[in-house]
């Protein structure tokens, strides 16, 4: 009796936020809908162990775009395309790191070259570690003391953030930055202790870049144990380096987005809802970003299923080339501005597929305090966050022409555990978690679409 008496209270206080009963029921129905019949569980799974991994201008990749192209058809798309992009081809190829302390012999470590890293052509690169802690250890280095050297950022994810994205964006420039900072004082190449918030032994890839014009080093990572090992060891002793690896690019590809809507009834302006369909070649890239794609897709299906009348038209967008360009996302905003198409929402999953915590809301701040207004209708699900100011990196465009911008955003303690490594599986993914976040997705968007 006094839960049925608090959800009246509840309802009753909808109107005064612009709320109504009837959004707290389709809420509801939302919810049950996809939590009882939802299929992004199942595609995961067929996107991630029948395909797998899935790097921009790879052959995975393209089965990736016929894969999506089917699955908006038969959630019930009105219109399914490819939107057509170049995007680089890098490949891994094989790949080792040694070391040697003192006289001892060579040991394997386990490494991971970081993605659009040239190699070393198949050939044997050593020379000596040098260590730097922080950026500042690094600015007072010469350059003499750096010549034919291995630099070793040896940089740790910082514990102390709650929130990790803090923690990733705190460390992110020693990953970006290494090879070109090693290269501009002279040295052979770069390794990084990973962007990894877990106390393993594994190794995270992700994008890095060279300065125009500048030698173009190779850089690698290694996991948090080896590079506790490797700091330890160069404490008494200086200790070489030796690596050899393949990797690099092999110039361009057309390759493509994949896009699929349902035609608003009312009015031909977009709401977009997406996430990227490409990822890192190592794992599955199940959280990164196969949830994304299958909880937007997930969205449409939902409106289609309930029956749910949109106003504007609900446009799910399949990323090309987030991790390593992020070419989709900028062609998708450059032919909305060559078409002149109105868009007045765009969210993006792409920080996993854990439960939900709320909202980042990147527009103004009118825009911003009536979503909160809206604050109340998901309490019951869970998500209370959305004090974040940030939005998807395939959004980033359409923000810059003015588009209300958003990310869902999901807890993130374990993210960076998996985040671009052999370890992002399918197995990591609980199946309640990842289609709660499909009906916050798909609660936002309908209260965008019945307001705005």
């Amino acid at each position: 009796m006094k839960k049925l008496i608090c959800t009246s209270l509840l309802l009753l206080s909808f109107s005064a936020f612009g709320q109504t009963k009837e959004d707290s029921i389709q809420f509801n129905k939302i919810s049950t809908e996809i939590l009882n019949n939802g299929k992004g569980y199942i595609e995961l799974k067929d996107l991630t162990q029948n395909i797998g991994h899935r790097l921009s201008g790879s052959e995975s990749y393209e089965k990736a775009v016929k894969w999506a192209e089917n699955k908006l058809k038969n959630a019930g798309a009105d219109k399914v395309w490819l939107q057509e992009v170049m995007v680089p081809v890098w490949t891994r190829g094989k790949e080792s790191l040694k070391i040697k302390v003192r006289d001892g012999k060579w040991l394997n470590l386990k490494m991971l070259s970081l993605g659009n890293s040239e190699g070393t052509g198949g050939k044997d690169i050593s020379g000596e570690i040098i260590m730097v802690k922080s950026m500042e250890e690094y600015d007072k280095l010469l350059p003499e003391q750096v010549k034919d050297k291995i630099l070793f950022f040896n940089y740790p994810f910082k514990q102390s953030f709650i929130e990790t994205f803090k923690g990733y964006s705190d460390a992110a420039k020693y990953r970006v930055n290494a090879a070109a900072l090693t290269a501009k004082k002279g040295g052979k190449f770069a390794i990084i202790r990973s962007l990894s918030s877990a106390f393993d032994d594994v190794p995270h890839t992700g994008a890095m870049y060279y300065e125009d014009g500048g030698p173009q080093i190779p850089a690698v990572a290694i996991g948090n144990t080896t590079a506790d090992e490797l700091a330890n060891s160069l404490k008494n002793n200086p200790v070489l380096a030796k690596l050899n690896s393949n990797c690099g690019m092999k110039g361009e590809k057309r390759s493509y987005s994949v896009i699929g809507e349902i035609t608003g009834k009312k009015d031909k302006s977009v709401i977009v809802v997406g996430g990227h369909l490409d990822s890192w070649d190592v794992g599955e890239g199940a959280h990164d970003d196969g949830a994304g794609i299958v909880q937007s897709i997930e969205v449409l299906r939902t409106f289609k299923n309930l029956g749910i009348q949109n106003n504007h038209t609900i446009r799910v967008v399949c990323f090309a080339n987030e991790e390593n360009g992020v070419r989709g996302g900028v062609q998708y905003g450059k032919v909305a501005k060559e078409n002149n198409e109105k868009h007045i929402f765009a969210i993006e999953s792409d920080a996993g597929g854990f439960t939900p915590r709320g909202i980042a809301l990147q527009m103004d701040n009118e825009k911003i305090n009536q979503i909160k207004t809206w604050a109340e209708l998901f309490f019951p699900y869970g998500v209370y966050n959305f004090e974040g100011r940030y939005s998807g990196t395939d959004l980033y465009p359409l923000h810059d022409m003015g588009v209300p911008t958003a990310e869902l955003v999901p807890d993130s303690q374990r993210y960076f555990d998996i985040h671009h490594t052999e370890e992002d599986t399918f197995e990591k993914v609980n199946r309640r978690e990842l289609l709660l976040g499909a009906t916050t997705m798909t609660q936002i968007i309908y209260m965008i679409d019945k307001y705005w």
